[in-house]
């Protein structure tokens, strides 16, 4: 298969025509199973280094032109495989790698996972009294399991503490009621798990 896209930050073994790139895509979107939005997608084959950017965009958008993938009929962008992508991601999946598949794909599991924590686990910050006030929200579906807020004195630290807890908020809630039940059992398995991170 002939090499017509740039090469630019893509590793060795990584995809390096359109044809590819718009079989990658339509691969990704058979084997996830769900909708995604183009962000993710190109995120996905972007960050593992399997294919430019720029090209993998382009290959994105060339792919809605002729209908392959669609767009949801909501405000969040989701896109979806027709059927003709489905044929396309069947017929001619064999021409890519597994590894070049797996990473593709393992990738953009683990970029939905944490757009649906982030959706479900909100975090704000406001400007406010020579700082910033950093207010978290851990969800359990429709109910608010708990909500916080604490001082950060300039804007870096207080986007380092959303970072973590986009990270995992779950942990923090496990840490929180383990402290305010002096569960010993429960603080314990939390410290251990905070130890744990990296």
């Amino acid at each position: 298969m002939a090499f017509d896209t740039f090469d630019e930050g893509i590793i060795p073994g990584g995809v390096r025509s359109k044809n590819e790139i718009r079989i990658l895509i339509c691969y990704l979107f058979t084997s996830v199973g769900v909708p995604m939005t183009k962000e993710v997608l190109v995120e996905a084959i972007q960050k593992q280094g399997l294919a430019n950017y720029f090209e993998t965009s382009s290959c994105f958008d060339d792919l809605v032109l002729h209908h392959n993938i669609e767009c949801t009929e909501n405000k969040e962008q989701l896109y979806f495989v027709t059927e003709n992508g489905k044929i396309i991601s069947k017929q001619l999946e064999s021409t890519l790698s597994y590894t070049v598949k797996e990473r593709a794909y393992t990738c953009a599991v683990s970029l939905l996972e944490q757009r649906k924590i982030e959706k479900e686990n909100t975090v704000t910050i406001e400007q406010k009294n020579g700082g910033y006030s950093v207010e978290c929200t851990i969800s359990g579906g429709n109910v608010e399991l708990l909500r916080f807020q604490i001082f950060a004195p300039d804007a870096n630290q207080a986007k380092l503490m959303k970072k973590n807890f986009h990270k995992d908020p779950e942990l923090i809630y496990k840490t929180m009621i383990a402290l305010l039940t002096k569960n010993k059992d429960m603080v314990g398995e939390a410290l251990e798990d905070v130890y744990g991170l990296s």
